[in-house]
């Protein structure tokens, strides 16, 4: 069972290594769903802890859907994540009609080799989660769906997780379960779901805030209740 938690600048990074996080999304500009980050930050990140990090890939926040310029800004970003040393990468691409951009992805993940690879939720924002998955299964290169079972929180949708976490056991893919997860709340949302890891952003913070800093006591209950059930 692992623990993933979004850092949004260095202070983040640090706290979260510190604090017992097992792996870090480095994703700045959250309330916009996340954006690339810089390289000063992704290169100070490799420097500055020794667990696993996975980058954001994403251009910009209008929406999940790219056109030419924004995906020779992908690729040429993630060389650079590969070349810092990062642990993989999280990406995720719809067509108009909310499907899973395929052809996108073929062409992110031509450039990722070698890297571990998370869909995001943009996961959520297709038209058929089940149609998603089936079609990301295809891909060997993506070893993780991180997702909320639709356009939810993730305690509202307990139902669409497991049944996504079912279907994955027949493929490669993990599903992270991530959004609207809360610490004081966790305890009954693990013991429904179980799935092989979760991510957490703004509930492992002061005041449950991408405004406030990570909170020590958060994440530690967070590991407890996950090491203990």
């Amino acid at each position: 069972m692992l623990l993933e938690v979004i850092a949004t600048n260095l202070t983040d990074v640090k706290d979260a290594a510190q604090f017992g996080a097992d792996r870090i999304e480095l994703s700045p500009a959250m309330t916009e769903l996340g954006i690339t980050p810089s390289y000063g930050l992704i290169n100070k990140t490799m420097e500055a802890v020794s667990i696993s990090v996975n980058v954001m890939v994403r251009p910009h926040s209008q929406s999940f859907v790219y056109n030419k310029n924004d995906i020779e800004t992908m690729k040429s970003d993630i060389e650079m994540i590969k070349n810092l040393g990062a642990n993989g990468i999280v990406i995720g691409a719809l067509t108009p009609e909310q499907t899973v951009d395929e052809e996108v992805i073929k062409q992110l993940l031509d450039i990722a080799d070698g890297l571990e690879v998370t869909f995001h939720r943009a996961f959520d924002f297709a038209r058929n989660q089940l149609e998603a998955l089936e079609c990301l299964a295809k891909y060997d290169q993506i070893t993780t769906i991180l997702t909320a079972g639709g356009d939810y929180k993730a305690p509202d949708a307990i139902p669409q997780l497991n049944q996504l976490i079912h279907l994955a056991k027949d493929t490669h893919l993990s599903i992270m379960v991530g959004h609207g997860l809360r610490a004081e709340t966790f305890t009954d949302v693990y013991h429904q779901l179980k799935p092989q890891a979760f991510h957490f952003g703004s509930g492992v913070r002061v005041n449950d805030s991408f405004d406030n800093s990570l909170d020590a006591d958060k994440i530690k209950k967070i590991k407890q209740i996950m090491q203990v059930s």
